[in-house]
């Protein structure tokens, strides 16, 4: 599988980290400290992905180009 780079957001607020990915919606969790909120935010963006392309896996039929697609 091919790896992909996305950009990691932190934000403390109070005593908890919160934590996201720039580019995707919906990937977002916090930690009690940076180093966890890493951890949960790969986990994720893991989880989000990977239910994507089941749901995409099951919806689509045929007749459908699939291909991968770069960008900078």
């Amino acid at each position: 599988m091919k790896k992909n780079s996305f950009t990691a957001l932190y934000k403390k607020t109070g005593k908890w980290y919160s934590a996201w990915v720039e580019e995707i919606p919906g990937v977002n969790t916090q930690g009690k400290t940076l180093k966890e909120a890493r951890e949960n935010l790969k986990d994720a963006l893991q989880l989000v992905l990977e239910s994507n392309r089941l749901v995409n896996k099951s919806t689509v039929k045929t007749g459908v180009i699939k291909e991968l697609i770069t960008v900078s």
